[in-house]
């Protein structure tokens, strides 16, 4: 059954940036925080911070008809929290294996790199689902050069702490998002689409959690 979330009718439209009001317009997360009944924010406390991060990016970077397509993405965001330390492990992960096989050489080098350490962070917190390991060899069958050069790169270096890794995985994530907006492919509105729809999927999965029903969000005038 689709549930139907009324909101009323003056609505932000998505749009670039941080906003002061509704009436301004709204990024992905602020317009989160509207539905959740948090106080107007683009950090609001429904969110884990690293997918809010990654939606943040998503929504600035994605052009003006595309980043609509993004609304119906929000409603899946309020809620998805938690402390699990993998959370931002497989974000990262996510988001990097997403942008490798389109972003220039120079990135793919880093974010190759990048999924090394998840990789390795993933076993130090007991290990990697049969999932996230796909998602390391796809890096390897992909970009084979990239994925050679990152593990020449990598095989000295000493893996960081799970509290360490949070700015890392920050890190990862700009540059994903970045690697793909100035990528040369056709569509890069569709990539970091569905770079933010499958790290949704990936926390739900993280968390034990089912997707939620599909909801729509319309105005009180449309009923």
């Amino acid at each position: 059954m689709t549930n139907v979330s009324v909101v009323p009718e003056i609505m932000p439209v998505l749009s670039a940036g941080r906003h002061r009001r509704p009436r301004q317009g709204a990024c992905f997360m602020e317009f989160a925080s509207y539905l959740a009944g948090e106080r107007w924010s683009d950090h609001p406390q429904c969110t884990h911070p690293l997918l809010a991060f990654l939606a943040r990016g998503v929504n600035d970077f994605t052009g003006d008809d595309g980043r609509q397509r993004l609304a119906p993405l929000i409603p899946s965001v309020i809620g998805l929290t938690g402390s699990d330390p993998r959370l931002d492990v497989v974000l990262a992960l996510r988001a990097a294996t997403t942008a490798l096989p389109v972003v220039a050489e120079s990135r793919q080098r880093a974010l190759a790199s990048g999924v090394i350490s998840c990789e390795r962070m993933l076993e130090a917190l007991g290990g990697a689902s049969e999932e996230e390991r796909e998602m390391v060899r796809g890096v390897s069958r992909d970009t084979p050069l990239a994925w050679e050069w990152a593990q020449g790169f990598c095989r000295d270096l000493t893996p960081r702490s799970t509290l360490s890794f949070t700015r890392q995985g920050r890190a990862i994530v700009s540059t994903a998002v970045l690697g793909v907006a100035q990528a040369c492919i056709d569509d890069p509105d569709a990539v970091l689409y569905e770079m933010l729809r499958a790290s949704v999927d990936d926390c739900l999965r993280v968390l034990g959690r089912l997707p939620s029903p599909e909801v729509e969000v319309v105005s009180i005038l449309s009923r």
